[in-house]
């Protein structure tokens, strides 16, 4: 069989699933998955996803508009389940015809599941275990998507080589689509013939020439490496902190220095327990915005996964994905060769 129709086979039921030519979703990520990005994606053949983060429902709306006049193409919508106003979010997106759904942050509600599903789109939704797989299949879910922990952003604990191997050959009633370090074409390959459906990318789409993060943001993920990228640090177990991947910089090493300070504060009597954790909770209130839209990447959030190492120079979007694609096709016929 020619490469090509090989691949396509492959992932033909995360194709038909998200209704594009190439089962690569766009990670949404908060001031970046807007809708010029979120659009090329999607023009491109992917599936472009828009990252709602704190929107209120009248600024979806909008970016819903806004994106739907610059492609004709499918695309989703990705929505925090702790957002106070989900059911009003939910509501925005199937009003303006939105497929799909992504409820990412927790465990989704059952009426934000119903509410979907009542309103005709597909729900999507993540998972970082098995058990919580099955479950949520139980509960509605019309995908899964597995997210490793060399994502960027917020993670869990879990590598996605080992997420696969544990959930991809025991959960086939839905496509799972495979996320969390990936950069490279034969990576994508490789966990497609594992019995992944599709694939999702974030960092690889952060630095693409349709992105409208600013050119510092671009540039320092040029530059940085793999190793580059790294958790946050939690200084003490009494104040827990939700562990996201960036690039370090002078805004970690103060955020270290902060939880030092605000422990101490505790320990001397000057804060409650719950005045010092709600202090370490707003440190880096606005900090991705700075780094994205204005600049500052000393001493904003520059979130990243790992894979930033593979973003090597600013890309149209179009030209990311057929270099992954062509990557993938290479290296099948490659192994063609070999076997011949």
């Amino acid at each position: 069989m020619a490469p090509e129709a090989y691949l396509d086979r492959l992932w033909a039921r995360g194709t038909a699933f998200l209704g594009c030519r190439y089962a690569i979703m766009g990670g949404a990520m908060s001031w970046v998955s807007e809708r010029h990005l979120v659009a090329a994606i999607s023009n491109a053949g992917g599936f472009g996803v828009i990252a709602c983060g704190s929107m209120e429902p009248a600024m979806l709306a909008d970016e819903i508009a806004g994106t739907q006049a610059l492609t004709d193409r499918p695309f989703g919508v990705n929505l925090i389940t702790m957002h106070p106003r989900l059911d009003d979010l939910i509501r925005v997106c199937l009003e303006a015809g939105v497929g799909h759904i992504v409820l990412a942050g927790g465990i989704p509600p059952g009426g934000a599941v119903r509410a979907v599903k009542d309103g005709g789109a597909r729900l999507v939704a993540f998972t970082p275990a098995l058990v919580l797989a099955k479950r949520l299949v139980r509960s509605g879910a019309d995908a899964l998507v597995i997210e490793g922990s060399e994502a960027g952003g917020h993670i869990g604990p879990v590598s996605l080589m080992v997420l696969a191997q544990e959930i991809l050959p025991l959960v086939t009633e839905v496509p799972v689509f495979v996320a969390g370090g990936l950069g490279h074409g034969e990576a994508i390959l490789a966990l497609l013939e594992m019995g992944a459906s599709g694939a999702q990318l974030g960092t690889r789409f952060a630095a693409a020439t349709e992105s409208i993060a600013h050119p510092n943001f671009k540039r320092a993920f040029i530059r940085a490496a793999a190793r580059d990228a790294v958790p946050s640090v939690q200084l003490d177990e009494r104040f827990p902190v939700i562990p996201v991947r960036g690039l370090v910089n002078e805004g970690v090493r103060r955020f270290l220095r902060f939880q030092a300070e605000t422990r101490d504060r505790f320990e001397s009597g000057e804060l409650t327990k719950e005045a010092a954790q709600l202090a370490i909770e707003h440190f880096w209130a606005g900090a991705l915005r700075r780094a994205v839209i204005e600049g500052d990447v000393e001493n904003g959030s520059v979130m990243a996964g790992q894979s930033v190492g593979m973003v090597t120079a600013e890309q149209p979007t179009a030209e990311i994905i057929r270099e992954l694609v062509g990557q993938a096709v290479a290296a099948l016929a490659a192994r063609n060769r070999v076997f011949a």
